[in-house]
């Protein structure tokens, strides 16, 4: 997951094999929300409730949520509004190359 995570686990919620079915048996930490549900969750009123929903379960089964795709200011209140705790996308910053190890 990250140096700020060493041992956690975490899943890529809504794509692939992250699913509602496979959230239960896991151990997870984090619950990573797909891009596909969060991108318009603040002007889609079904996204937005679906994106409700699966923070609710998340809460559930003691997962820290991380929402994908938060690309401005409306989406960022959005997100904070959800319960989301961490966000990744534009909102925050726009992808820049590591620094060279010296």
């Amino acid at each position: 997951a990250g140096p700020w995570c060493a041992g956690c686990t975490r899943l890529n919620f809504g794509s692939g094999v992250g699913s509602f079915a496979n959230l239960t048996p896991l151990s997870l930490d984090y619950l990573k929300m797909d891009g596909t549900y969060t991108r318009d969750a603040h002007t889609d009123n079904v996204n937005r409730e679906m994106v409700s929903a699966m923070v609710k379960l998340a809460r559930t089964l003691d997962f820290r949520i991380i929402a994908e795709a938060v690309e401005d200011d409306a989406a960022l209140e959005a997100a904070r509004t959800m319960g989301f705790d961490y966000i990744q996308g534009y909102a925050i910053a726009r992808p820049a190359p590591l620094p060279m190890a010296a």
